[in-house]
């Protein structure tokens, strides 16, 4: 199972611009114990910068001593928070350079970043105060470093530093995919995942916003005609080991009829759940250009955009992408049916062809469609389909092209 961490980061600078350090602590996330405790005077720099830092230092930490652990930042800072959670643009050049270094240290989807009040974040908050202090007195002040893991795995600073150091510099390098000639050169068993949009709700037939948190519609009559053709297309196909389903009542609905002609568990997994869209749940798009013209703009505009009181792309790449994460861990070489929804289909897509993300808005599935990707153990893919319709003939709400 994977294993949870907590990191509390904290920058603190007196001047703003002044004298600056950070603070870190990095704990169990299941039973709280401290297993770390870090700072470091950083120099002259704002307190976002300092923030940032604290951040950076708890996670190369975390990916020295569990390279697959999945992370929650705790911040005060309301700004590093909705930054690095792609809600708010970076638009300072440090600032971008620095989230690119603590986006780096895991893959997308293995961190999430929560705000806090500083009365939570005082015991990183009292690690920068105390390099601060220490720097005050001694220009020359070495980083504080204390680790308190059961097994001692660093017998001083210098060694925890180093390897932290190492820890950064290879999670930049695992980001590096080599290329292969999928389909031509030999690069293993992959798992293949074979995603299937729900069939149509009353919603999608008349294309309106449906996603996370707005009404729980379930399929039509046209809509379930739909999934039965694509239940028996890919009873057709062969062995299915395993279908996963977002927690959806449409693609619920959906996965069941799959579940009865392929004879596989269903499971359900929170990350493949559409996007959530906010206020604009249940509206057409022209109903929402005509009220909120401008926040329509801006999320056409920007992947990082989220709709008012709802999610942008990116978020919804982050969770999309520890789903996946987590179905190559546990079923590695399956064949795995993943009911699901428009947002997370188009993401798994632009993720095994490494596609921008801005991508999705140049893609369209129709309801009961079938996409299929190959996922290998080197960290390489292939899209093998997108949005499959011909068993759809008959049963189909868009016309074929």
């Amino acid at each position: 199972m994977t294993k949870q961490y907590i990191v509390e980061a904290d920058g603190g600078s007196r001047g703003n611009p002044g004298p600056a350090a950070y603070g870190s602590v990095v704990k169990d996330a299941a039973t709280g114990a401290v297993l770390a405790e870090l700072a470091e005077y950083i120099g002259v720099a704002t307190n976002n910068v300092a923030e940032y830092r604290g951040a950076l230092a708890g996670l190369a930490h975390v990916r020295s001593i569990d390279s697959e652990a999945i992370v929650e930042v705790r911040l005060d800072s309301k700004l590093v928070v909705e930054q690095m959670s792609g809600r708010w643009k970076i638009k300072h050049p440090d600032m971008q350079a620095l989230a690119l270094q603590v986006r780096a240290v895991f893959p997308p989807g293995r961190v999430t970043y929560t705000w806090v009040p500083r009365a939570q974040n005082s015991a990183a908050d009292a690690l920068a105060n105390e390099a601060m202090d220490a720097a005050a007195l001694n220009q020359e002040a070495s980083p504080i470093v204390r680790s308190y893991e059961s097994a001692t795995l660093f017998d001083d600073a210098g060694d925890l530093l180093a390897s932290v150091d190492e820890a950064l510099t290879q999670a930049i390098v695992d980001e590096k995919v080599p290329n292969r000639m999928v389909g031509w050169d030999e690069v293993g068993t992959p798992t293949v995942t074979i995603m299937v949009r729900h069939g149509a709700t009353p919603m999608s037939l008349e294309k309106r916003f449906s996603g996370l948190g707005g009404a729980d519609v379930g399929l039509t009559e046209i809509g379930i005609a739909q999934a039965q053709a694509a239940a028996k297309d890919l009873a057709e196909r062969g062995e299915i080991d395993l279908i996963i389903t977002s927690p959806l009542l449409r693609t619920r609905q959906t996965a069941q009829y799959i579940a009865e002609l392929c004879e596989a568990e269903v499971l359900v997994m929170e990350e493949f759940a559409e996007c959530s869209f906010g206020d604009w749940d249940g509206y057409t798009f022209t109903e929402v250009r005509a009220q909120w013209p401008e926040a329509l703009q801006r999320w056409l505009d920007s992947v990082e955009v989220a709709p008012p009181g709802g999610e942008s792309f990116a978020q919804v790449l982050d969770r999309v992408n520890r789903g996946r994460l987590e179905i190559l861990k546990k079923y590695h070489g399956k064949r795995v049916v993943i009911v699901a929804h428009v947002t997370p289909i188009k993401l798994m897509a632009a993720i095994a062809v490494n596609a921008p993300l801005e991508s999705v808005y140049r893609m369209e599935l129709r309801p009961g469609s079938i996409s299929s990707m190959m996922w290998f153990a080197d960290g390489n893919a292939s899209l093998t389909s997108f949005s499959e319709s011909t068993h759809l003939r008959g049963v189909d709400t868009f016309p074929f092209v």
